[in-house]
C-alpha cells in the first residue's frame, strides 16, 4: 500500500510470535531482491484502543510514527476484519502515543483517511537536538558541502529538521545532502530531513530524506512539520497543502492543539512471502 507514494507493506502480524521484524524489514524492503518498499507496518493487537501500529524502515529500525503508514494500516485493517468495518473513527496506538485516525470509504475500498497526528513539539529536548543556547531550534545555520540552509525542528513523534529554501527543492542534491543531515551528530536519534519551496502562503512543494528509509515520495509527518513551522513563522496559513514528489498531503494547524492531516490511501497489491 502507499499513500501519495510512501509505499510500505502491511502485515496482519497477530499471533506471530518470534519473528525477526527488523531483519525482515530490510529483506523486504529491498526494490531488487525484495517487495520493494520504505519499510514494513504491522498490525497488533491493541491495549485499550482498536489497533496496534508498530512501523520497521526499509534498514530495520524502527520508528515511532508513519503519517501516510498509520492512514493507510487503518484501510488495511478495516477491509481485512482486523477492525470491524463499522468503526470509526479508529484509534491506532503507536510509539509516538493514541492516534485517532477517520477513514474515507468509496463502496468496499479506505481511499483516504484523516489523521489527529497530535500536538507538534518545538522544545530542543524534544526533538531532541543538540544545538547549545537555543531552546527552540529555529533559523539554525548549517552548512554541508558548501550548502547553506536555516534549519528548524519540530517533533510530530519523531525528529525533524526542515529548510526552507529558494532553490527549487527538484534541483537541490537531497541524496547527498539528505543521509550527512540525518545522522549529523547534532541529532542523536538521526533526523528526517525536509527541503521546501513556497509556492504560496496555502501552498508549498516539499520533498524528503526520511531517517531509515533514504528519499521517499511521501512523508505525512514530515508534512505535519512543515506545515506547523510554517505556521509557527507565518510563512503559511493554518491550512496549507504540502506537494511531494508522490501527490499532495492537506495539513491543517492553527497554532495550538493537535496539527490534522489527510491524504489518500491507495493498495497495490497482496501476496504471500516465503520464509
Amino acid at each position: 500500500m502507499h499513500g501519495a507514494g510512501n509505499d510500505y507493506v502491511y502485515i496482519d502480524a497477530r499471533g506471530l510470535d518470534g519473528v525477526d521484524w527488523p531483519s525482515l524489514a530490510v529483506k523486504m524492503s529491498d526494490r531488487h531482491k525484495g517487495v520493494g518498499s520504505d519499510g514494513i507496518i504491522l498490525a497488533t493487537p491493541a491495549k485499550k484502543g482498536h489497533l496496534q501500529m508498530r512501523m520497521f524502515n526499509a534498514d530495520g529500525s524502527e520508528s515511532e510514527m508513519c503519517g501516510n503508514g498509520i492512514r493507510c494500516l487503518t484501510g488495511f485493517a478495516l477491509t481485512r476484519g482486523i477492525v470491524p468495518r463499522s468503526t470509526s473513527p479508529v484509534t491506532v496506538e503507536t510509539l509516538a502515543g493514541d492516534k485517532i485516525v477517520t477513514p474515507k470509504w468509496e463502496g468496499d475500498r479506505v481511499v483516504a483517511a484523516t489523521v489527529s497526528m497530535g500536538e507538534p513539539k518545538f522544545a530542543i529536548e524534544d526533538i531532541p537536538a543538540i544545538a547549545p543556547g537555543q531552546a527552540m531550534l529555529m533559523d539554525y545555520p548549517l552548512t554541508i558541502d558548501g550548502y547553506t540552509f536555516k534549519l528548524n525542528g519540530a517533533s510530530m513523534g519523531n525528529p525533524h529538521a526542515v529548510a526552507f529554501i529558494d532553490t527549487p527543492v527538484d534541483q537541490f542534491p537531497l541524496d547527498k545532502i539528505g543521509p550527512i543531515v540525518e545522522r549529523h551528530p547534532m541529532f542523536p536519534k538521526r533526523v528526517n530531513f525536509e527541503i521546501v519551496n513556497i509556492i504560496d502562503e496555502n501552498h508549498v512543494k516539499a520533498r524528503v530524506w526520511e531517517r531509515g528509509s533514504g528519499l521517499t515520495e511521501a512523508c505525512g509527518t514530515g508534512a505535519c512539520a512543515i506545515g506547523a513551522i510554517g505556521r509557527l513563522k507565518r510563512y503559511t496559513r493554518s491550512e496549507v497543502t504540502v506537494s511531494l514528489p508522490g501527490g499532495d498531503l492537506l495539513v491543517r494547524w492553527p497554532g495550538e492543539g493537535p496539527v490534522i492531516l489527510e491524504g489518500p490511501v491507495e493498495e497495490v497489491f497482496e501476496g504471500t512471502w516465503e520464509a
